[in-house]
């Protein structure tokens, strides 16, 4: 395949996955919108009912599994979304935007300040007070569907370079949060459970090596195995999501050779059998398609047909459904006090100040530093305006924030600083962004 080739099929790829998030991103957008209605609204008791009282699972002898919805979605679906995550993760390390050091460089310096600086600046709201201070990790994220989402209704005047640096930035902050969340909120551990863990992930491990391709066994193997002991462990089940996508074959059965020259023999087998003369296919026709199938199956790597396959499923129904179960805050009393209490001037200042700081400076100085450059058609306007949007954490936030503090209130007061700082960021960033060029190259 020529250089050409493989550029216009990765610029398809890209221009499809940031179609998907920008989609998914609005999504999120209106369930946030709904749930914020609903939990305001006269019905609030059956929102708390469904989300957090309602139990739900099943029981086997004296083995039982219940637990309330919110939970299921927090520990189940969310560890599904981790997993599409590290696939992504795995995905652009070998052969993306992070696979290389000239490649990565940007994104990777940017999502390093953009993480530190909001720390600080978290710290710097609450390090008096023990509790408070345990939510440093929360303004550390950011929400890529949700700036996707927001740059799509700018159309063309963002250049689709400024949404895959984002998307490479966001990518390299996932997996620091990944980390966060497993070494810094992982309650008491249960060793048992974590090494019965360790056995079903060496077992992928083991299926990867001896070419095992088949998607059932590392979802049987992956979910009762590996998921099952980290919610038993005490390590957030979210993680175990992230490692089974690591163990996720990458390697397809047959070179791009092999399926070129198989392929056209069974093209040429097709164009010579007599087509029947009615809408159905011949004996023969169906097999030599059941046959391009199973050799496109062959020439298709696990990793990159999972991906395709669980990416629609966690834009288009796991984000909207946490962001429906987990944004609906119930405002009483003065919201005003609500927003100046420290946790919540922490991770607005943190993502909205500490991110665009974070941002900017990180990149500025590994372009001055020479180890990086701007990507072709961004200006530094751009990355200005890429850094508020950056300070959008929402999905990952909130998600950190039930992980941080044990009080009710604490993570209630969390979200509302989260939300403030959503409305702040992306007002400032779209600003800043719509007032640069008003057609970029796409």
């Amino acid at each position: 395949m020529s250089g050409e080739k493989i550029k216009a099929t990765s610029k398809f790829k890209i221009n499809n996955f940031i179609k998907e998030e920008s989609l998914g991103g609005i999504l999120l957008i209106l369930a946030t919108i709904i749930a914020l209605i609903w939990a305001n609204s006269g019905f609030y008791e059956q929102y708390n009912y469904i989300w957090n009282e309602l139990k739900m699972g099943f029981s086997i002898g004296d083995f039982t599994l219940k637990s309330s919805l919110h939970h299921w979605i927090n520990d189940g679906l969310m560890a599904l979304f981790f997993f599409t995550i590290g696939l992504e993760i795995k995905r652009e390390v070998l052969a993306g935007e992070l696979s290389s050091f000239k490649k990565a460089s940007l994104p990777i310096f940017a999502a390093i300040g953009g993480m530190l600086v909001p720390a600080l600046f978290y710290v710097a709201f609450n390090y008096q007070d023990p509790v408070n201070i345990n939510g440093w990790g929360v303004p550390m994220a950011t929400d890529i569907a949700f700036v996707l989402g927001l740059l799509s209704l700018l159309g063309n005047r963002v250049n689709v370079n400024l949404k895959i640096f984002l998307t490479a930035l966001a990518i390299a902050d996932d997996l620091g949060a990944i980390l966060v969340i497993a070494f810094f909120y992982t309650e008491s551990i249960n060793y048992m459970d974590l090494v019965n863990g360790g056995f079903f992930l060496l077992v992928l491990m083991i299926g990867n090596r001896l070419g095992v391709r088949r998607t059932t066994f590392y979802a049987i193997v992956g979910g009762l195995g590996v998921w099952l002991s980290f919610l038993f462990s005490g390590v957030h089940a979210t993680i175990a999501g992230v490692l089974i996508a690591l163990t996720i074959p990458v390697r397809p059965k047959i070179n791009e050779q092999t399926f070129i020259d198989r392929l056209g023999t069974l093209l040429d087998k097709f164009k010579k059998t007599k087509p029947n003369d009615v809408s159905l296919l011949t004996n023969k026709q169906a097999h030599l398609i059941s046959d391009i199938e199973n050799l496109s199956d062959e020439a298709h790597t696990p990793l990159q047909k999972l991906e395709h396959a669980l990416h629609p499923l966690t834009m288009y129904f796991i984000l909207p459904i946490f962001a429906l179960s987990n944004a609906g805050i119930r405002i009483q009393g003065n919201i005003f006090d609500l927003i100046i209490h420290p946790i919540s001037l922490g991770i607005i200042a943190g993502l909205l100040l500490g991110k665009f700081l974070g941002v900017s400076f990180f990149s500025y100085l590994a372009v001055k530093l020479r180890i990086a450059s701007l990507p072709e058609g961004v200006t530094w306007r751009h990355i200005y305006g890429a850094g508020f949007l950056a300070g959008i954490g929402f999905t990952m936030s909130i998600f950190i924030a039930d992980l941080a503090f044990v009080s009710q209130l604490n993570v209630e007061i969390a979200k509302v600083g989260i939300m403030v700082d959503a409305i702040l960021a992306a007002a400032i960033g779209m600003f800043i962004l719509s007032r640069g060029n008003k057609k970029a190259k796409v």
